[in-house]
């Protein structure tokens, strides 16, 4: 089957493809994370709890629609990073798997007793499915940056080396996870301030004016320790754009400061990181101004920076090995076949603005805010 498109094209398509499926994660279900990892501190009444959780309610299970998509796109056009990842990271991504069990769960339980220990079970339920993932993915990209303990034999068979959970979460890995813990639950307290009324919104927006700025800070700490106490990755023959699928032909070496060599050979790509550091200012600065709508967007557009920065610095690597970087899979050596990428690209094309154009639908429709008095009316509702 020939294709209109040129496979290096193709992949490269994906590679974006897939950062815009991770940044639409981060930004539509960050916030349902970020909301439920806040909810015993915005919250302190069972009246604000309900609806801390009624904000979230109606929109969380189109939102993890992201999340399938993510998980779905690295399946079938990275295989290798699929296998990789989830050899690798089995236990990590088993615990964010049970954490995120808990949401529907606690959705569908805490509602159905009015006995404050059952409710007082499920908002901590609640919360850790908010907590765990909301760290568990920072921790992988920052264990991604250091490069993966793994290596591939002339069957390009993987082979994980590495000790399990606690070497993931090594002082790097840790600091990124913290990055991703502040950066969802602002971006959680953001979406609280535009979505409630009453002392549930005042503690959302008294939390921004301390998340955002120690998000901001946090994110600058990683970037100083990336450049200067991680070694990146870098091609030291480069891999054939257009050819097979095969990660062994070519060569790649650590080298001090190689994370930092995009942004020298493709000035624009400065604009990541800027936008990573400026934009949760200006969410912290519209907060404080009242304009919580703007505020959510530019929370959003953080998102993009920090997950974009990781991106830019990295490419072309997708997961470097720390054991043998010539192992290491890149965007053009990790991808599916050209017929796959190109059947798969129209698909996408068809059913992404079918999900977009939902997920507008959805929201317009619920628009408005949610008090206490509203809940205090629903006694009976599912939340």
């Amino acid at each position: 089957m020939h294709t209109l498109i040129d496979y290096e094209i193709l992949r490269l398509i994906w590679w974006l493809f897939l950062g815009v499926l991770l940044i639409g994660f981060a930004v539509m279900d960050g916030f349902d994370l970020g909301v439920a990892a806040l909810l015993p501190f915005v919250a302190r009444t069972d009246v604000e709890r309900r609806v801390a959780i009624n904000s979230i309610g109606p929109v969380w299970e189109g939102n993890q629609v992201w999340l399938i998509l993510g998980a779905g796109a690295i399946f079938a056009a990275w295989p290798a990073i699929y296998a990789a990842a989830f050899s690798g990271f089995y236990i990590a991504l088993f615990l964010v798997l049970a954490t995120l069990i808990l949401r529907p769960v606690g959705f569908e339980f805490r509602n159905k007793l009015a006995n404050p220990r059952w409710r007082a079970f499920w908002d901590w339920a609640l919360f850790a499915s908010g907590l765990v993932p909301s760290l568990v993915f920072g921790v992988a990209f920052g264990n991604l940056l250091q490069g993966v303990p793994f290596r591939i034999d002339g069957a390009l068979r993987v082979a994980y080396e590495g000790g399990g959970l606690f070497e993931l979460l090594n002082p790097f890995g840790l600091l990124a996870g913290l990055v991703s813990l502040v950066m969802l639950t602002t971006h959680g307290a953001l979406y609280l301030a535009l979505k409630t009324e009453g002392r549930v919104r005042d503690r959302a927006r008294a939390y921004v004016r301390v998340g955002a700025p120690v998000m901001v800070a946090l994110f600058a700490l990683a970037g100083l320790w990336v450049a200067f106490g991680i070694p990146g990755y870098a091609l030291t023959k480069a891999a054939v754009m257009d050819g097979p699928s095969n990660p062994l032909f070519k060569e790649a070496a650590r080298q001090p400061g190689a994370w930092l060599a995009n942004y020298t050979a493709y000035p624009w790509m400065v604009a990541a990181p800027a936008v990573g550091l400026l934009a949760p200012l200006a969410a912290w600065r519209l907060s404080a101004r009242d304009r919580p709508g703007t505020a959510f967007i530019a929370s959003g557009l953080g998102i993009a920076g920090v997950i974009g920065t990781a991106g830019v610095s990295m490419f072309p690597f997708l997961m470097p090995s720390n054991l043998d970087p010539s192992a290491s899979l890149t965007v053009w050596d990790a991808s599916s076949s050209q017929n796959t990428l190109f059947v798969m690209l129209v698909a996408t094309l068809i059913f992404l603005p079918i999900v977009l154009a939902y997920t507008g639908f959805v929201f317009r429709t619920l628009r408005g805010t949610i008090s206490p008095a509203d809940v205090e009316r629903q006694t009976n509702s599912l939340y």
